[in-house]
């Protein structure tokens, strides 16, 4: 970083729906931010917000002080860095906010060290809008020697950062316990509104009948009103929920842990996905509960 008082530069590489959020909120705060995504045109959306947009990943990250990727997968991340390699400089820190599990964060975090990088296991908890208000949690497993260099572009991506540990990997093991909790409450809001449906029940009486209570949650009036009103524009697609329930039931088993909820998700998602909702938000689960 060229001073201590200085803004960092940041490269966003991917964005989607949660990395441009990201990439907005840090223009937000005055932040200098070089985008790049697989996908020209999304990356390209971002420049009348202030973004430089760069054709390759090597040339957004070189001379940013820290590299932030937001991608869909472990494999994906994998290519970026690849793409990136020749850009990258030693000690450049490396802020990686997918969803990828254990096993692909021990890899990441293998190849940041061969390349020099300083890698943060960085997932965040929030979807499309959160990411976009800047009001996301962040989960940070890392070197804490970094902290206040990375605290300008963590406090303004999110509302809350919880440094989870020094070391890659205790981040996204907590991010999966999170969203443990997220795709089984999304399933139990698509399987009432289902069972009202069928029972002929109107469900606004089921919502108002638990609103107010210690049953209710916004969370449910939220996706009940995507059903309701056949809005389905992806907060969290379908597609990426069945990615990273699968993951959580991989480290599951890998912990001698059996989770029957998400397992019964993980279908759901699969015959939503199947029947043509996967780039639809994750509720349109709740089209897997219909008969065949």
């Amino acid at each position: 970083m060229s001073s201590a008082s200085s803004a960092p530069t940041v490269a966003v590489l991917g964005t989607g729906l949660m990395g441009s959020g990201m990439a907005r909120s840090l223009l937000r705060a005055g932040l200098p931010v070089r985008v790049w995504n697989r996908t020209p045109a999304k990356a390209q959306a971002l420049a009348g917000d202030g973004a430089v947009v760069h054709p390759g990943a090597d040339e957004a990250v070189r001379g940013a002080d820290v590299v932030l990727t937001a991608l869909n997968d472990g494999p994906a991340v994998e290519a970026t860095l690849d793409a990136a390699a020749h850009g990258l400089r030693p000690g450049q820190l490396w802020l990686q906010t997918s969803t990828v599990g254990p096993d692909a964060t021990r890899e990441l975090a293998a190849r940041a060290a061969e390349l020099g990088v300083v890698y943060y296991d960085c997932p965040v908890l929030g979807t499309r809008q959160p990411a976009e208000d800047g009001k996301l949690t962040v989960f940070v497993s890392g070197p804490p020697e970094a902290r206040e260099r990375l605290a300008p572009v963590l406090d303004a991506i999110g509302q809350r950062t919880v440094w989870v540990s020094h070391e890659p990997g205790g981040a996204s093991r907590l991010k999966l316990v999170a969203n443990t909790w997220v795709i089984n409450l999304v399933g139990a809001v698509a399987e009432c509104l289902g069972l009202a449906e069928g029972l002929h029940v109107d469900p606004r009486l089921f919502l108002d009948a638990i609103a107010g209570g210690p049953l209710d949650t916004a969370y449910l009036h939220t996706k009940a009103a995507a059903v309701l009103t056949g809005d389905l524009t992806p907060s969290f697609a379908v597609s990426t929920a069945l990615k990273d329930t699968r993951l959580i039931l991989e480290a599951a088993q890998q912990a001698g842990v059996r989770l029957d909820l998400t397992a019964a998700s993980a279908e759901r998602f699969s015959r939503a996905e199947a029947s043509g909702h996967g780039d639809e938000d994750m509720i349109a689960t709740y089209f897997a509960g219909r008969a065949q």
